[in-house]
């Protein structure tokens, strides 16, 4: 196993998130519960990129901010119909989740 980092977000409704999620090329890998009804733990990945959403209090605050550094942030942005910004580091965008956490995705300058 690698040494990795794992963000944490929180969220009211995980699969509502896995769902919004999906629109960036995650999908869920599992879920957990400590019981029927109780909030829900999952980790979603896209290829080596992993995120943590926790319907539990006091997991995360919304208003988190996270970076995703991709390929081609071109092809991330026509799928929510936003501008690319031109950075002296490359170009990015920013979007919220339905819970309000924040995700700047960007494709670093060569």
């Amino acid at each position: 196993m690698d040494d990795e980092v794992i963000p944490i977000l929180h969220v009211a409704d995980a699969a509502a998130a896995v769902a919004w999620y999906e629109r960036l090329g995650f999908g869920k890998e599992w879920e957990h519960r400590f019981e029927p009804g109780l909030p829900a733990f999952v980790e979603i990945a896209r290829g080596r990129m992993r995120l943590f959403l926790s319907e539990h209090s006091g997991d995360a605050r919304p208003d988190t901010l996270i970076y995703l550094r991709v390929r081609d942030v071109d092809a991330f942005a026509a799928e929510f119909a936003v501008p690319v910004e031109e950075v002296p580091w490359g170009r990015e965008f920013e979007l919220r989740d339905p819970d309000g956490n924040r995700l700047r995705i960007g494709t670093p300058a060569d």
